[in-house]
């Protein structure tokens, strides 16, 4: 009997050689992999702080061959792997669960930015038109990246040694390059530059098969414009060739207030058509935010105001729901004479509140950086890390007045909010229909954007805050206004293939060409692992 056993024994070990694999799933992946209790529960929460999700191990990279190595590991053994940055998901999209990976995009333990790995490299985009004089006069840039660097320390890094900026933001600088490339990136520059994903030269991806490949629009461009907006369903970006362009000095930062939606959307619509205009001919920034509760505009992003001087709202006449229009010019040394006629100019096109003009003047990186500010404070009160149930839509031009009259003057309406609410329009042509990023499909589209903590108590607990985001969806879908989801969240495949319409099928057929085991992103809750049909999230 016990010869018997030996012989079993003997012939499923041998077997498990012959098919690749080893008793202990991580045994061929290569650099500092963790199983501390530390960097397990940190790489199981989120920003969201809805979804808690414990793996089975940490990777702390040191390469993207060691990015490689452990993806060529979970398709040979059966697990699963997601990237994390600065892990500020909403609903546990780099999460994995217990039978999978996660990748910890900042790094080796101990080692700081600009380490030889993470080191940024300036470039120079070869122009091969016209003649020498006119090439130096529209000299471009670039700088190569890791995919785990957070575009705070691009932006410091570009700004001190070269005076240099990337062209297209997010509203909060302390995210991922991969992981804001791998959904869109945006902010109130995208009128004029795009998103993140249109300002994009090359990348370096590792695909679901482990692969290292380099992609841009020359070079396995199919990858190249599916991993753009992709989710990390294709692959994970180890490194970014970013755009730059001269950095400004300082910005005149406005604020304006209205009480009418159509006066606001038309103002808004009017500022992005001047997108193609010379500098002195537009704004650099255009988003809005609207107020439910006076509290909102002294609260959020509050060092724009002076904690002495306070907006005041019925002082200028306003009542009800309002809406705060938000531009900015850039300007240096060179502009500093004409740039306060510039912004006099374009706001006497504009139909606010005379009285409602409020005005300050920053450094480009303290604009840029705005939000931390506000972080820090909440930090301070032990409100940062609470449950964000976050919703973002795009929503089209033409059904933004009907989401206004049914969402923001009904169900928001005279309660207190508690974050901001953003709200404005982008041109579609600045985005490249390419990429796997989905949009509705009219020429102008807006972003609306619930940003809101919840509470333990009150009316914005958890429960609260997600079923009147459930309500926002079911109004959309009962009025027939057609939103596509920003950072979206779906649960169902059927749910995924209408939120990517007929971009669908070319998304199913790459995944099966770059990631056919399905081992990537599960989090994102698209595809199923083609080893197991157990639930992604069963602990």
């Amino acid at each position: 009997m016990a010869s018997k056993l030996l012989l079993i024994t003997f012939v499923i070990c041998r077997l498990l050689s012959t098919v690749g694999f080893t008793m202990d799933p991580l045994a061929r992946v290569t650099g500092q992999l963790s199983s501390d209790p530390d960097d397990l529960e940190a790489a199981s929460r989120d920003f969201g702080g809805m979804t808690r999700a414990k793996p089975l191990a940490v990777l702390h990279p040191a390469s993207a061959e060691e990015v490689a190595s452990v993806v060529r590991a979970g398709s040979a053994q059966g697990f699963t792997v997601s990237a994390r940055g600065h892990g500020h998901s909403i609903n546990g999209q780099a999460q994995v669960g217990r039978n999978g990976v996660v990748i910890d995009m900042s790094g080796p333990k101990g080692r700081r930015f600009r380490e030889e790995f993470t080191k940024p490299v300036l470039g120079e985009v070869v122009n091969r038109g016209g003649d020498s004089r006119n090439r130096s006069r529209s000299r471009s840039y670039y700088v190569d990246v890791w995919g785990g660097e957070l575009w705070i320390d691009v932006l410091k890094w570009s700004l001190d040694e070269h005076g240099l900026a990337p062209k297209s933001w997010t509203d909060y600088l302390y995210l991922s390059v991969g992981g804001t490339l791998s959904n869109a990136g945006i902010s109130g520059q995208a009128f004029h530059h795009g998103p993140q994903t249109s300002n994009v030269y090359e990348l370096d991806v590792v695909t679901g098969k482990g692969e290292l490949m380099t992609c841009s629009e020359e070079k396995n461009s199919e990858l190249f414009h599916g991993v753009l907006g992709g989710l990390g369903q294709f692959g994970i970006i180890t490194r970014a060739r970013i755009a730059l362009e001269p950095a400004p000095q300082r910005v005149k930062w406005v604020r304006v207030l209205y009480s009418n939606f159509s006066a606001f959307t038309k103002d808004q619509e009017y500022l992005i058509s001047l997108h193609g205009g010379g500098s002195s001919e537009r704004f650099d920034y255009v988003e809005g935010f609207i107020i439910v509760d006076e509290g909102l505009i002294n609260n959020w992003r509050s060092s724009f105001f002076s904690p002495r001087n306070p907006v005041n709202l019925t002082l200028i006449g306003a009542r009800g729901v309002l809406y705060c229009l938000e531009v900015t010019k850039n300007y240096d040394e060179s502009t500093a004479d004409t740039v306060d006629q510039v912004v006099e100019t374009l706001l006497k096109k504009l139909d606010f509140i005379p009285s409602s003009v409020f005005t300050t003047d920053v450094t480009y990186l303290d604009f840029l950086d705005r939000v931390h500010k506000a972080e820090l404070k909440l930090r301070a009160k032990n409100l940062w890390h609470v449950p964000h149930p976050w919703l973002n839509l795009f929503v089209p031009k033409s059904q933004i007045s009907k989401f206004n009259d049914g969402v923001f003057k009904v169900m928001l309406a005279g309660n207190k909010t508690s974050g901001p609410i953003l709200i404005y329009p982008m041109n579609r042509n600045k985005w490249d229909q390419r990429s796997s990023v989905v949009t509705p499909d009219e020429d102008v589209f807006y972003l609306v954007a619930l940003l809101r903590s919840a509470t333990e108590e009150g009316p914005h607990t958890l429960d609260n805050l997600r079923d009147q985001n459930r309500r926002i969806l079911h109004f959309c879908e009962e009025s027939g206004i057609k939103v596509k989801r920003y950072l979206p969240d779906h649960s169902t495949q059927d749910e995924w293939k209408g939120h990517f319409g007929e971009k669908w099928e070319a998304f199913k057929q790459m995944k099966m060409k770059f990631d056919p085991s399905h081992i990537l992103a599960v989090g994102q809750r698209i595809f199923q692992p083609s080893f197991t049909s157990h639930g992604i999230f069963d602990l």
